[in-house]
Formats: structure tokens, sequence, C-alpha cells
């Protein structure tokens, strides 16, 4: 497979996860501003996991364009990240649905986590194929965000058995510590 078609393939994916998530919006009844309150859950969860979302299509964008060989283990790292991925729609309604209760956070975060450790095996089998002193090795370098991701998640999950909002400040912290533009891999490659 070229790495065009996986390119493609994935993009597809990501698309309609966004669109999953976004069907799961809820429509209010009625035209008064007050009318919005009860969709606020649903609105909240979409904006945070739409960012999430995005912000693996941007680093999963810019990873590809250090791949000059796919092989089959990257295929299956990346549909590993994909099924992570592939979730997020279904743990972002169910946390919306139960207004971020405990256990949904929870399982929202362990999607989270598991899509960092997806994301995490598909850079390594990429580094497998194309060695130490490749394009993307030279621009993850020691990837602070990337290690500190996973803990942040953890923190999250456990904190959400005993503050919800500290768990759910933690998810929004992760992503804003993400939307900060990550230009390593620009950098080496467009110089």
């Amino acid at each position: 497979m070229t790495k065009s078609r996986l390119e493609a393939f994935s993009d597809g994916v990501l698309a309609i996860i966004i669109t999953i998530m976004v069907l799961e919006l809820k429509i209010p009844h009625g035209t008064e501003l007050s009318d919005l309150i009860p969709v606020y859950p649903y609105f909240l969860s979409y904006v945070l996991s739409f960012i999430y979302v995005g912000i693996y299509w941007n680093n999963h964008h810019h990873m590809l364009h250090t791949v000059n060989k796919v092989s089959g283990g990257i295929l299956w790292a990346n549909m590993h990240l994909l099924f992570w991925l592939s979730l997020v729609p279904f743990t972002t309604g169910w946390m919306a649905e139960n207004h971020f209760a405990p256990l949904t956070l929870t399982l929202y975060g362990v999607d989270l986590l598991m899509a960092a450790i997806a994301y995490f095996i598909l850079q390594k089998r990429i580094l497998t194929i194309h060695g130490e002193g490749s394009l993307l090795k030279k621009a993850i370098g020691n990837d602070i965000k990337g290690k500190i991701s996973p803990v942040l998640y953890i923190a999250a999950i456990i904190l959400s058995f005993f503050n919800q909002w500290a768990s759910g400040a933690i998810y929004v912290l992760t992503a804003l510590i993400w939307l900060i533009p990550d230009r390593r891999i620009e950098k080496v490659i467009y110089g």
C-alpha cells in the first residue's frame, strides 16, 4: 500500500468520526437563549472532542509527511490508532448524555489514553522502518508533549472519581497544550 492510500483512508475515517460527533448535537426545542441550557453538555463535549480529533488529524498528517514506505506493521498500528479514535463519538456522547458523571469521564480518559498509546506505537513502527536517522526521529526529539499527555490522562482518570471538574480541566489543559502549534516536523522537512 502506498503512503497516499494510508493518508486518504485515515483522513476519511477521521472525517466520519467528526461527522458522527456533530450528529450527536441535540437541537434545542425553542427559540430562546435559555433553550440552549439543556444542550450545553453536548456542545462542550463536542468542542473538546472536535479539538482532540483535529489535533490527531494534524499530527498524523505531519507525521506521515516523514514516511517514505509503508509496512504491514505501520498499517496495523494506524488501524489501532483509528480504532481508539473511532470510539471518541461514543465516549463523548455518553459523557454529555450523563452530564460528565465520574464513570463517563473515566471512560473518556481511557479512550484518550489508549489513542495516545496507539499514536506512540504508530510512531515507533514508522521509526523502526525508517531508522534512527529519519526525518521523524530528528523532528520528535525528546517529545515532551508526547510523554506528558499520558501522565495527564492518567491523573484525570484517577481524579474523575473524586472531582469531575478537576478531571475535565485536565482534559481541557491537555488539549490546550497540543493546540499550541508544534512545528518540529515542519522545521525538519521545510527548514
